[in-house]
């Protein structure tokens, strides 16, 4: 594999990070880790959360990466700065990218929900505060989120109605737009905009990465043609795993290896 891309996340919920790059950019090549012997990141502490990623990344740096995508929005928020002060290459977390595009709809009634330890960090409120001070920002950990989006039940009753109780109490403040602060919850798109309505634009954490690495990315092998290689490596090879991959990315993966950190 020539020098890939690389994606970092705890677990499954980076799929739709690789997905949604692989449409954009098809050409090259990834390297995506999920870290899946240790999730969730959300629920751990701080310390807990930055030693797990520098682990992550400097296996990634030592596959010869040409760039760091950290998919996982609980890394982003706590260990970013450490990640970036250690990198070879060029880094890219999904909180900035995120606030761009909810900003760019013109939203003034923003609201972040996520893992309960992304929220915690306070790290999408502070940056919605710096870009646009007069914004409003309300933020609500969903914890129970993740394992509906690991069974699979984007489009389900139960879904909405769990839905409801979270975004409830958001929506009654008039919402204009919600960040979705996992990369999990884009799988959860028909039921969230069921409860949330056509009113409340949805920021999609996969595709607002995306189009930041789109932005970024000038390797000399863009623009070559083709259709590039993907490897995944995980620390835990589960077939929960695999069902999940399966349905994210639309087939098996075919590169795949169990690693240690």
């Amino acid at each position: 594999m020539r020098e890939a891309i690389g994606i970092f996340d705890s677990g499954v919920g980076g799929l739709t990070v690789l997905k949604a790059l692989r449409k954009r950019l098809p050409e090259q090549d990834y390297l995506y880790l999920g870290d899946t012997a240790r999730l969730p990141y959300g629920s751990k502490s701080e310390t807990t959360i930055r030693r797990y990623a520098l682990n992550a990344a400097e296996h990634l740096f030592r596959n010869d990466i040409r760039l760091l995508v950290v998919a996982c929005n609980t890394a982003s928020a706590f260990a970013l700065p450490a990640l970036t002060e250690i990198s070879p290459v060029p880094v890219i977390g999904v909180i900035e990218p995120g606030v761009r595009a909810a900003l760019a709809g013109g939203a003034r009634k923003v609201a972040v929900i996520g893992t309960e330890g992304t929220i915690r960090s306070g790290a999408y409120q502070k940056a919605l505060h710096r870009a646009a001070p007069e914004v409003s920002v309300t933020a609500a950990p969903c914890p129970l989120f993740v394992p509906l989006a690991e069974e699979g039940w984007g489009d389900h009753p139960i879904t909405d109605q769990i839905a409801e109780i979270y975004l409830r109490p958001l929506l009654d403040t008039g919402l204009e737009a919600i960040i979705l602060g996992c990369t999990h919850y884009p799988l959860l798109r028909p039921s969230l905009a069921r409860v949330a309505g056509p009113g409340v634009s949805l920021i999609d954490s996969a595709t607002a990465v995306t189009d930041a690495v789109v932005q970024r990315f000038r390797g000399p092998s863009a623009g070559r043609g083709g259709v590039g290689q993907v490897a995944i490596h995980l620390t835990d090879a589960s077939d929960r795993f695999r069902r999940i991959a399966r349905a994210i990315l639309g087939s098996d993966p075919e590169h795949l290896e169990v690693v240690d950190l």
